[in-house]
């Protein structure tokens, strides 16, 4: 797991409420980006940088893209969240 990519990835709350809502279902470009006010240049940006991190996948089908979370790469990093922070806390109470 590339951990800086994720960090990077999860440090913008756009990108945290697109992945809330891939967390429902795969959903299209277009359907993602009814939820936000920014330039398609931009939304392609916040996608770019979430596939980047493994965070999302895509398909193509015909026109459309389809995205959808690639939940192996987001339970990694649940398991190195709570890795750390049981160690914060048997440090703790040391």
């Amino acid at each position: 797991m590339a951990t800086n990519r994720a960090f990077k990835a999860l440090a913008d709350p756009t990108r945290r409420e697109i992945l809330r809502l891939l967390g429902r279902g795969e959903m299209t470009a277009g359907e993602l980006a009814d939820h936000f006010d920014m330039t398609k240049p931009s939304m392609s940006h916040h996608f770019s940088v979430l596939k980047e991190a493994d965070f999302i996948k895509s398909r193509r089908e015909g026109q459309q893209i389809w995205y959808s979370l690639n939940t192996t790469v987001i339970q990694d990093v649940m398991r190195w969240v709570l890795d750390l922070t049981r160690k914060a806390d048997r440090g703790a109470s040391s």
